[in-house]
């Protein structure tokens, strides 16, 4: 891994710990909301 990935990767591990945090409580929009924002991190990041 790549030094200038370090921290994009702790901010998709934080956007999937938040999703799951959510799934918790069952509040399915952030679920989405959290899955996405990670998504989309780890495509713009390691594409």
């Amino acid at each position: 891994m790549k030094y200038t990935y370090i921290f994009p990767s702790i901010l998709i591990a934080l956007d999937v710990l938040s999703a799951i945090a959510y799934g918790f409580s069952r509040d399915w929009r952030q679920v989405i909301y959290w899955l996405a924002a990670a998504t989309l991190s780890a495509c713009v990041t390691y594409r």
